[in-house]
């Protein structure tokens, strides 16, 4: 089995010593993906919704680097500062798996890096063509 590391400008920089991503033989592990925007390297404004959109947005990116796709996601681990925020977190992630979802689990944390609300990571299935 090979190992990858990814990285893309397309999405923030590793805030420290982990990769965006790890592609091992057919499977693509990434990091969390927080709301910043990976242009200013600041935190997205507008709440759960934009973040949560930024967040995912960013996941995509580091998906595509490592040569994989939204479509191709297993399962998601979804980060909340605030549980509360769920319903308004999950309107947007439905927008960006509108069929066939991933498995998802989704849990509240103290705190996440750079004050986000939210944290999304990922596990794909890529079968190298």
């Amino acid at each position: 089995m090979s190992k990858r590391v990814i990285h893309t400008d397309a999405a923030p920089a590793a805030i420290g010593p982990y990769s965006q991503a790890v592609r091992a033989g057919d499977f693509v592990f990434t990091a969390g993906q927080i709301g910043l925007d990976p242009d200013t390297g600041q935190m997205v404004p507008g709440g759960i919704e934009a973040q949560t959109r930024q967040a995912l947005r960013n996941l995509q990116a580091v998906l595509e680097a490592a040569g994989a796709s939204l479509s191709q996601v297993v399962k998601t681990t979804v980060f909340l500062q605030d549980m509360n925020d769920f319903a308004a977190m999950n309107a947007v992630y439905a927008t960006f798996f509108p069929s066939e979802p991933p498995a998802r689990s989704a849990v509240q944390a103290a705190a996440l890096p750079k004050g986000a609300l939210v944290e999304i990571e990922a596990v794909a299935y890529s079968p190298r063509s």
